[in-house]
């Protein structure tokens, strides 16, 4: 059993960059995707193997209304599996495994296309992933200014004053003065314009995971060059790409790569660059494997 505070005084949010970057050496993991959905509630069941490393099951509920009693929006379970003998390897915290995860997909894409020396960084969503995006990009990027935007004016002064960013109120010129854009909202209406974007900027997308959900508009992704953390895991599953592919907006070789295609990640000065965060099983396997050899004092990561 690995719980959330003693398990990541051990980890390193560079180190697990390069534990991604090495996993996505190994052979391609098998993924399968459960779906299950209430109205806004959704129960989402992912579970991934890769062979040599292990298997996983991740299981998330997702019940936005339980905001309003207070009570945590986000639930769920890990377990992890042993390669060799399918036995019960590790139970570990969901939100260690969600937190970690989650912001180290996003800044594994961020490193390899945001322009060098990026110094502005703003951050879309006062929720709980956009704190964990601080911590992962100021490991990546040390010299960066956070800025933060939310809907609500008093989320954003309580994530300011948790955090040191800096609050912005004009959403659209808070993205033309940045250099990395994170967003990290639950909105289904387009809330990046493309508009507002300028060459060499990265954008990079973490909120939208159901078909009815998207962070940018289409012009956001047209003037772009588009990557994904997993081809399989995002095309036919979330709206910031399921919905522009089946109007028409953009076509299937618009997406330069995934991370099996990590060679492919790459970006000149004056290109503007967007990554979509789908946060697969094989990313939360990758992440578990790295979790329990630091917990379990196992060898440092190569890659």
């Amino acid at each position: 059993m690995i719980p959330f505070e003693a398990g990541q005084e051990r980890l390193d949010w560079l180190d697990l960059v390069t534990a991604l970057q090495a996993g996505h050496q190994a052979p391609k993991a098998e993924i399968e995707d459960l779906f299950l959905y209430r109205g806004c509630d959704t129960l989402l069941s992912r579970s991934a193997w890769i062979d040599g490393m292990g298997l996983l099951t991740k299981t998330a509920t997702v019940f936005p209304g339980n905001r309003e009693s207070g009570q945590p929006m986000i639930g769920g379970g890990v377990m992890l599996f042993d390669d060799a003998t399918g036995e019960l390897a590790a139970v570990i915290d969901f939100h260690l495994i969600t937190k970690w995860k989650t912001a180290g997909d996003s800044l594994m894409a961020a490193l390899a296309l945001a322009p060098a020396g990026a110094r502005e960084i703003l951050i879309v969503g006062a929720g709980t992933v956009g704190r964990s995006l601080v911590e992962a990009f100021s490991a990546g990027f040390p010299e960066a200014r956070f800025s933060i935007w939310n809907r609500s004016p008093q989320a954003a002064e309580v994530f300011a004053q948790d955090t040191g960013a800096r609050v912005v109120t004009d959403l659209q010129s808070a993205v033309a003065a940045a250099d990395i854009i994170l967003t990290c909202t639950m909105t289904t209406a387009p809330i990046i314009q493309g508009d507002w974007l300028r060459p060499g900027q990265h954008l990079n997308m973490i909120g939208a995971y159901r078909p009815d959900m998207r962070e940018a508009d289409d012009a956001a992704l047209q003037k772009s060059k588009l990557f994904v953390d997993s081809f399989d895991t995002t095309l036919g599953h979330i709206g910031e790409l399921k919905i522009p592919l089946d109007s028409g907006a953009i076509n299937r070789r618009h997406l330069r790569a995934d991370y099996y295609d990590l060679n492919s990640f790459q970006a000149g000065p004056d290109d503007i660059t967007v990554f979509k965060n789908g946060g697969g099983a094989h990313l939360d396997l990758m992440t578990a494997r790295y979790v329990l050899d630091q917990w379990s004092g196992g060898t440092e990561p190569s890659g």
